[in-house]
């Protein structure tokens, strides 16, 4: 059966097997039993209303994948499953690809890219409002200075930026309140995402991994950098070994119930002390390197296994 991966323009570019890259890991696991296509939103193409993708089959090769350098245009619709996982900024490129996914009615697509486009990662997760740290979505000067008199230490996130870009911490008195709000807002006219400072924060973040309905049990702690409030690296000196509570994990099930059943099938939460901060919908890192090296198990397998078990998702066994 074909399975095909939206994927990056850099995963593209440097396509040998890399265990940082959540995409690589599910890619290998597949192509062991499925014929495997890669693509990038700009080889995404509509002809009359059929949606093709201009693609090119993965093999694996000892511990490696490459893929075949002869293009090939394959109808959308000719393929069993999507993964559509495409990094962030969800700019108007982005946008646009998911547009030309409405005209795709066969394959599953996880997740399904109007579910990501309707899903801002920042603001749509006040949603679950009741699972987050006390939050305002604003531009106005005024009520994030209210806001920041009130709370005493903030977090400033811009809503279209991604892998920790332009957060700011910022504290009641300092010096610079002002010039951070203008410069975030840009003058008043952008919104933010303004939450109250979590303290344990200087701990770390745990991702927290739904698949489809489920939570699962394994997670990895996110520690800040030496030079950052926040996690701003992926090398393991600043990831250890997380775990879920029973409350959290009753809390995260109904979030991942609500995501799966709207078509966001895989998201990372996440969580400081029980308060998500962020829901990552569009290509969310799982881990799977730390997550197979702390709990002693395969994560890719239970990944792939889920989709393939599961009939609403409907991935086909290659007979």
């Amino acid at each position: 059966m074909r399975i095909l991966f939206v994927i990056d323009k850099i995963e593209y570019k440097y396509f040998e097997f890399n265990n940082l890259v959540t995409n690589f890991w599910l890619i290998k696991e597949y192509a062991k039993s499925h014929d495997v296509y890669i693509t990038l939103i700009n080889r995404l193409s509509l002809s009359g209303n059929s949606a093709y993708a201009v693609c090119n089959r993965v093999h694996i090769a000892g511990e490696d994948i490459i893929y075949d350098k002869e293009n090939v245009k394959i109808l959308i619709n000719d393929f069993d499953t999507v993964f559509f996982r495409p990094d962030p900024p969800v700019d108007n490129n982005y946008i646009n690809a998911t547009y030309i996914f409405d005209f795709v009615k066969n394959p599953t697509v996880i997740n399904n890219p109007a579910s990501i486009r309707n899903f801002n990662e920042k603001l749509h997760a006040l949603r679950f409002k009741e699972y987050m740290p006390v939050s305002l979505v604003s531009s106005s000067l005024a009520e994030i200075e209210e806001f920041l008199a009130e709370q005493g230490e903030i977090i400033l996130k811009p809503l279209d930026k991604c892998f920790g870009a332009g957060v700011m911490y910022l504290k009641q008195g300092d010096m610079n309140t002002r010039s951070i709000i203008n410069m975030m807002t840009s003058n008043e006219t952008s919104f933010v995402m303004v939450q109250k400072y979590i303290s344990a924060g200087i701990y770390g973040d745990k991702r927290v991994l739904t698949l489809g309905d489920k939570v699962l049990d394994y997670c990895v702690v996110k520690h800040p950098t030496k030079d950052d409030f926040k996690f701003n690296t992926h090398n393991d000196t600043y990831i250890s070994k997380g775990a879920l509570s029973e409350e959290e994990k009753e809390h995260f099930t109904n979030v991942a119930r609500i995501l799966s059943s709207e078509g966001i099938y895989m998201a990372g939460l996440d969580v400081i002390e029980g308060k998500i901060i962020e829901i990552n919908v569009t290509s969310p890192c799982y881990f799977i390197k730390e997550i197979n090296a702390f709990f002693n198990i395969r994560l890719e397998q239970i990944i792939c296994s889920y989709f393939l078990e599961n009939p609403c998702y409907k991935v086909k066994n290659v007979v």
